[in-house]
């Protein structure tokens, strides 16, 4: 399968002035369609730099995308530094700037002589009309390249230009450069992935039940832990989606062996939308109240919408303790069953304390936090809805 890296470019990227989507967007599509993307890196506003970056990623990748430093300003350097890097002049080319005047037209206003700049492309690239904006994409097929003096095959690797905007970036990659890639590379492989979401326990705990399975090679399996919550991953790469989707298959069920109830969802499942929908089957209403969380576990049940949530308090200060703040919750709210949740935090110790009030039983944990005071609040929220969960699962 053929390789790829990918080049963001932009000084506003590097400043952490603008946020690079772009990558996350073209890994996602680049994983569809099975090819093997190995590196990604963010550059800046330098034409010297970038023609080097793509030199060198050239000598690594099948494919390199670059995305930004295609607009009309000075400081857009893409283009040349493309042309540089394979060696070519950049070439005007009349019908993109007749296409780029008529689309700036449409607002009413005439093109400025800096904008002829979006029709020069290196010469004997392939030109990509951008219909949703002023700047073309351009691919350049690149045979060979000259190393130690040498003209030295390169196999029909390419790199792909493509502007820097999100939505003009997404229209021209699924429009244009993915069916180029499937022609060019005769791609018919998919890779799937299918995410279990785990609560409840660490990571070192889970690759202690699991961690056979993580040398696997096709599925693959990995980890990503969040605050109370770990990510198991499972990539399965096949001819077809429905053979990636029975060798996932397989995977899944020895995990779910081995997990059990430890796995709280998958793919776009969120703990608090399953929590709520294990409360509900239960015939329950909840109800909450939190102390010192900034609002944290009232906006995780409020963005569910679900029905079974029926409201809940909030005290930035302890004015009163937890069994009376959630049993007022519960009567206020009219709900049949509650959780509160407070954190306190003295020097370097961090709290946290649980209340469960259900039709069977109350019951009060505490636990307390050594990680960062900023990921506190999260991970309380997310252990509290994993006592809820488990709880309305047991309960008979």
């Amino acid at each position: 399968m053929p390789t790829a890296e990918i080049i963001a470019i932009g000084t506003e990227l590097l400043l952490g002035e603008t946020a690079d989507t772009n990558t996350r967007t073209l890994a996602r599509v680049l994983r569809s369609l099975g090819i093997d993307l190995y590196r990604a890196q963010t550059i800046g506003d330098n034409a010297e730099r970038i023609s080097d970056t793509v030199h060198q990623a050239l000598e690594r990748a099948d494919i390199v995308i670059t995305t930004g430093g295609l607009g009309p300003t000075v400081d857009d350097p893409t283009r040349q530094a493309i042309a540089e890097c394979v060696g070519v002049p950049l070439e005007f080319h009349p019908e993109l700037w007749e296409q780029i005047t008529a689309r700036i037209s449409r607002y009413g206003r005439s093109p400025t002589e800096n904008q002829k700049r979006q029709a020069y492309i290196p010469k004997n690239a392939i030109v990509i009309e951008n219909p949703v904006g002023t700047a073309p994409a351009f691919i350049v097929r690149v045979p060979f390249t000259k190393q130690s003096g040498k003209e030295t095959e390169r196999g029909g690797k390419i790199i792909v230009s493509l502007p820097g905007v999100p939505r003009e970036m997404e229209t021209l990659m699924s429009s244009a450069i993915v069916p180029y890639l499937q022609k060019a590379f005769d791609l018919h492989s998919v890779l799937k992935i299918r995410t279990l979401h785990v609560s409840g326990l660490g990571e070192g705990i889970i690759d202690d039940k699991i961690g056979d399975l993580e040398t696997l090679v096709n599925p693959t399996v990995g980890l990503t832990a969040h605050s109370g919550v770990v990510d198991v991953r499972i990539a399965a790469k096949a001819d077809t989606e429905s053979e990636a989707g029975r060798m996932i298959s397989i995977v899944e069920t020895d995990l779910r062996s081995r997990l059990g109830d430890d796995i709280c969802g998958t793919d776009d499942d969120t703990l608090e939308r399953v929590t709520l929908e294990a409360v509900a089957r239960r015939g329950w209403t909840l109800a909450c109240f939190e102390i010192n969380l900034q609002g944290a576990l009232l906006k995780r049940f409020a963005q569910t919408g679900h029905a079974a949530y029926r409201g809940g308090r909030i005290s930035e200060v302890q004015t009163e303790t937890l069994a009376d703040g959630t049993k007022s919750a519960l009567e206020e709210f009219q709900a049949s069953s509650g959780v509160g949740v407070s954190y306190s935090q003295e020097d370097e110790k961090q709290d946290i304390r649980i209340l469960l009030v259900t039709p069977q039983r109350e019951a009060e944990h505490a636990l307390t936090y050594g990680g960062h005071p900023g990921n506190a609040r999260r991970w309380a929220v997310n252990m509290a809805l994993d006592i809820l969960r488990r709880s309305a699962l047991e309960a008979g």
